[in-house]
């Protein structure tokens, strides 16, 4: 999981995601956490970042709240677009289950092909992943250097690693369906003039799951995926951390990396009782961070002033991504009360 060497066992490894910038052979990168966390702004500042070192970048939002539109300032669709004020960052946002409601929309369906189609569909999932491999199908034409995902921060952020079993099922489904009731189909389509259309359902489904099974065996290899956690020092995102983490080594996704946004920095001699109290309450969830994950890079973000917005913002953001952060003449998370 890490690229901690027994040298540096005991030592923090450097607070950045400046390996992230390093490993060149890298071609995802997924952006993961709760709602609220910060983990558009994290993926937009990676993106910004990224865009420096990298011939090509496109980020990708799976969200259907379209924050990239929001953070950027910028009208973002389905089809993939060039951010304002960069030559090579692109940005698209989609929503995997419409991908599947618009592609089944344009598709002539007649009664017998409809009903097939329902019984597949009965089978939990199978819509989202056909969603997702329109999404991914569309993706791997595209000659990007490396893609970002800003992942739903709804579900489980890894469902997509099921799609391959899902779609096996809806194959199956299909295969027994045609079996047993094919014939009739035929014959009843016969006398309607019609075409039942069960081969053409199983073959779309056949590609899908090909498409996906490629896909997924290419996150499961650290040299090309990783997977980026963003939290704040409050107890439930840190317990939907590290269930994201647990999801996410028990799928051989390779994650070494947790940017913690929000941080607190008083002044020192402050005397907001608020401040002190919250700084105090960040530093102890902090250091279960730090016990939990000492492989990991931990980056430190502050709790800004004002909000991130427009596409200044972000690059100002971003720097504190690679360079650490160092709060002047404030109380850092070292130190005590």
């Amino acid at each position: 999981m890490s690229n901690c060497s027994s040298d540096d066992e005991f030592e923090k490894l450097e607070p950045t995601l400046q390996n992230v910038l390093d490993q060149k052979s890298l071609h995802w990168i997924f952006v993961g956490g709760k709602g609220g966390v910060g983990k558009t702004t994290t993926s937009c500042s990676l993106a910004v970042q990224l865009s420096k070192v990298r011939e090509s970048v496109l980020l990708i939002s799976t969200d259907p709240a379209h924050n990239l539109s929001d953070a950027f300032g910028q009208k973002f669709s389905k089809e993939a677009t060039l951010v304002d004020g960069f030559t090579n960052l692109y940005a698209m946002e989609i929503d995997p289950t419409s991908s599947i409601q618009e592609m089944l929309a344009q598709s002539e369906q007649h009664a017998m092909g409809s009903m097939m189609q329902d019984l597949a569909f009965a089978i939990p999932g199978v819509d989202e992943a056909m969603g997702f491999a329109e999404v991914m199908k569309q993706v791997k034409t595209m000659e990007y250097s490396v893609i970002i995902f800003d992942t739903a921060p709804t579900g489980h952020t890894l469902r997509f690693l099921s799609f391959p079993s899902v779609l096996e099922k809806a194959l199956e489904k299909i295969s027994q369906l045609s079996g047993r009731f094919g014939p009739m189909f035929q014959q009843m389509s016969g006398m309607m003039g019609l075409n039942a259309n069960q081969e053409d359902m199983f073959g779309k489904l056949e590609g899908m799951r090909a498409i996906i099974t490629e896909v997924n065996n290419q996150f499961k290899d650290p040299d090309k995926t990783t997977f980026i956690c963003v939290c704040i020092p409050e107890f439930l995102s840190l317990f939907e951390t590290e269930r994201m983490i647990q999801e996410l080594t028990a799928y051989h996704i390779d994650t070494h990396n947790i940017v913690v946004n929000q941080l607190l920095f008083p002044q020192k001699g402050s005397n907001c009782e608020h401040c002190i109290v919250r700084n105090k309450m960040q530093r102890k969830y902090l250091d279960q961070i730090y016990d939990l994950y000492e492989d990991f890079h931990i980056v430190l973000m502050p709790l800004l002033t004002k909000e991130i917005r427009k596409t200044e913002d972000i690059k100002e953001f971003s720097k504190m991504l690679i360079e650490p952060y160092v709060p002047p003449d404030h109380l850092s998370m070292d130190d005590g009360q």
